[in-house]
């Protein structure tokens, strides 16, 4: 009899430890430059993983988290009203409980204007300083997106900044046409838009000598890691030469 009681109880005390803990703490999930991948989370939630991404997800018994520590990544997340799913990224806070996103995390070192954007798919969000970062009494408010829009951040999302966030409207198919294979550019500049292509190769494209050729536009749909049919559309659009090295493609004035 005393065996069997304490069968029990060592059933019922590795239940109580199994429900007190998260369902999954810590886990990392990557990829590498030109890879793209998806991840399903217990919770149902989808996560895709474009190129030279990594993220960390924590899900426990009252929220789903995720950090993006860099790259870019589309949630799509399970409806749990219960459990919200917080996505941290740069010193912001994304809060979501059912609904899609986008969310881009630009390195500090790229030649762009931004180091974070969210782009709501579908649903609802808030965006906030991440816990910790600013005190509520400074005032620090929470911004919240709906459907098509795209919110643009300098830096962490602070105090001060918060009356500077940007928010336009990008086009929902050109945003999502990476998970596609495709980078679709509508009237940038060649600067930003080679900025894009490198991301998906280890062999770059360098803009050589010229200010004038940066500012250049470009529109179109390419294949994301072909900047070699890239470089050359774009060399025959405006008259220039592509270079070719073993270590990067140069496009250069003729």
């Amino acid at each position: 009899m005393q065996w069997a009681l304490a069968a029990v109880f060592l059933v019922l005390a590795s239940v109580l430890v199994l429900a007190l803990q998260p369902w999954r703490t810590g886990e990392v999930y990557a990829t590498g430059v030109g890879e793209h991948r998806v991840v399903m989370l217990q919770d149902g939630s989808r996560m895709s993983l474009n190129t030279a991404t990594k993220v960390r997800a924590s899900l426990t018994l009252s929220e789903r988290l995720v950090v993006v520590e860099s790259g870019e990544a589309l949630f799509e997340v399970a409806k749990d009203a219960s459990r919200p799913f917080l996505v941290t990224a740069g010193g912001t806070e994304v809060k979501a409980t059912g609904t899609a996103f986008l969310v881009r995390l630009q390195p500090s070192m790229q030649e762009v204007s931004t180091s974070l954007e969210v782009t709501l798919i579908e649903g609802q969000v808030v965006l906030r300083p991440q816990a910790g970062r600013v005190a509520a009494a400074a005032g620090a408010g929470p911004v919240v997106m709906t459907a098509g829009e795209r919110v643009r951040v300098d830096g962490a999302m602070a105090a001060s900044r918060i009356s500077k966030v940007r928010v336009d409207r990008p086009g929902l198919g050109r945003a999502v046409a990476w998970t596609r294979g495709q980078a679709s550019f509508d009237d940038v500049t060649l600067n930003e838009a080679v900025a894009e292509m490198n991301r998906y190769s280890s062999k770059p494209i360098v803009i050589v000598d010229s200010d004038r050729l940066k500012a250049l536009r470009v529109s179109g749909l390419f294949r994301t890691g072909d900047s070699t049919s890239f470089a050359r559309a774009v060399a025959a659009l405006h008259g220039l030469d592509v270079r070719e090295h073993s270590d990067r493609l140069e496009l250069a004035p003729r």
